[in-house]
């Protein structure tokens, strides 16, 4: 049996348009690594610079973002927290119970959030023989999914969320916020809001990518729609690139209902 016979020359062949897909995707994955690296690369830098001073008015409301500051003061920088945090800010959420003055039990959520800690938090509500009615929040953010599978978990228990004075609920945090049944938040807090990722490979297609960026936006705008937030708020995040914060001002925390009331 003789083999088969390929074309020399300019004609196309199966083989030579595997090779092509096969140089196009190396050549897709290559933009997006240097891409991904580049981006990663500037955030660093941004991290060296002088942090804006003062507290932010309308029109004045973008700060730099460092996800390692353990209580940004956007809003208010004389104000410092009332509870005792660690100096370091913990890279998975950390649950823990204080009774607080003129709030009586609440349930502290402080640190990043972590794709696990949906799981964790509800592995910890099971051990607690009463779940406190309020939840504080200091989150630098993390996770988009997780923060939207934290917020459902809040709201399906119909707890209430809140920022006390000199706190923070940055980038994935507020959703988070956004799924207590009341949404209290301190005018000396922070509540900001900037472009995150959703969790995307790096390896994969810029078309696949984008749909899925797309997606995660979708799902978003269809939790704030259920948690009954103004999915409108979603502008301000969009519009921040992910090395600053928009941090809201207490008219468009109250108007697009982030926060159902505000307090000292």
């Amino acid at each position: 049996m003789t083999e088969p016979t390929v074309q020399k020359g300019g004609g196309f062949t199966i083989g030579r348009g595997l090779k092509l897909i096969f140089i196009l995707q190396i050549v897709i994955a290559g933009f997006l690594i240097v891409t991904d690296l580049e981006t990663r690369w500037r955030f660093d830098l941004a991290g060296d610079r002088p942090a804006p001073t003062g507290p932010i008015a309308p029109g004045d409301q973008t700060r730099r973002y460092d996800p390692r500051e353990t209580t940004p003061r956007f809003a208010d920088p004389a104000t410092t927290p009332n509870i005792n945090l660690p100096d370091n800010l913990p890279t998975r959420l950390e649950f823990t119970l204080r009774d607080e003055p003129d709030i009586g039990m609440i349930l502290m959520m402080n640190g990043a959030i972590d794709p696990d800690d949906p799981a964790r938090l509800t592995a910890y509500l099971d051990t607690l023989d009463t779940v406190p009615a309020t939840v504080a929040i200091n989150s630098p953010g993390g996770s988009v999914d997780a923060a939207l599978q934290i917020g459902a978990a809040l709201r399906a228990q119909a707890l209430n969320t809140l920022i006390l004075p000199g706190m923070a609920c940055l980038s994935a945090c507020p959703y988070m916020l956004a799924g207590g049944v009341e949404r209290h938040v301190s005018a000396t807090g922070a509540v900001g809001l900037h472009q995150h990722y959703y969790e995307t490979p790096g390896y994969m297609p810029v078309f696949f990518a984008v749909e899925n960026i797309q997606r995660g936006q979708g799902e978003t705008m269809r939790y704030l729609i259920e948690m009954g937030i103004d999915p409108g708020v979603m502008v301000h995040g969009l519009s921040t690139p992910p090395d600053e914060i928009y941090v809201l001002v207490e008219s468009e925390l109250i108007e697009t209902r982030l926060a159902t009331d505000m307090i000292d």
